[in-house]
């Protein structure tokens, strides 16, 4: 018993090298592989999340997951925009690493904040307040009911 104990230990101090050196490597952003590592963070761990959430019975983890997800997108837009900038700013990388984890741990709730603080407040004004939301859901349903249909206005 003592013989799993000591490979198990040995198996996750192994883990702990591997994951130093990921980071590491991100850090250095050597070759441009560091938004590749970066982009591999965000998709893999929540993406882990979603398949498991899908096995489940209760729908908390899905609307975590999908809060996620909604973030994550709205932040690669921005991220897309602004792409000759961000370039510009030393470990750039690292730190987007560093804050994807933060938003699709769910220890951390980050996704949530996100959401709630930023995204929230800008898309109730689009989706479902104002005239300006319902002239956008009014032509959205217009065009989700002529393309069922097969017919357009």
């Amino acid at each position: 018993m003592s013989d799993f104990g000591s490979q198990l230990q040995s198996t996750l101090k192994g883990l702990d090298n591997v994951r130093g050196f990921y980071f590491f490597l991100i850090f250095l952003n050597i070759g441009g592989v560091g938004q590749l590592l970066s982009n591999i963070a965000g998709f893999v761990i929540p993406g882990y999340y979603s398949l498991v959430a899908l096995n489940t019975a209760t729908s908390k983890d899905d609307t975590q997951l999908l809060t996620y997800w909604v973030v994550f997108a709205f932040l690669n837009v921005i991220e897309f925009w602004s792409k000759a900038i961000l370039y510009w700013i030393p470990f750039y990388w690292f730190f987007k690493t560093i804050g994807l984890l933060y938003l699709a741990l769910p220890q951390f709730g980050g996704a949530e904040v996100v959401y709630r603080v930023v995204i929230k407040p800008i898309s109730d004004q689009y989706i479902t307040g104002g005239s300006t939301g319902s002239k956008i859901s009014n032509a959205v349903d217009d065009a989700a009911e002529g393309i069922s249909s097969g017919y357009s206005k």
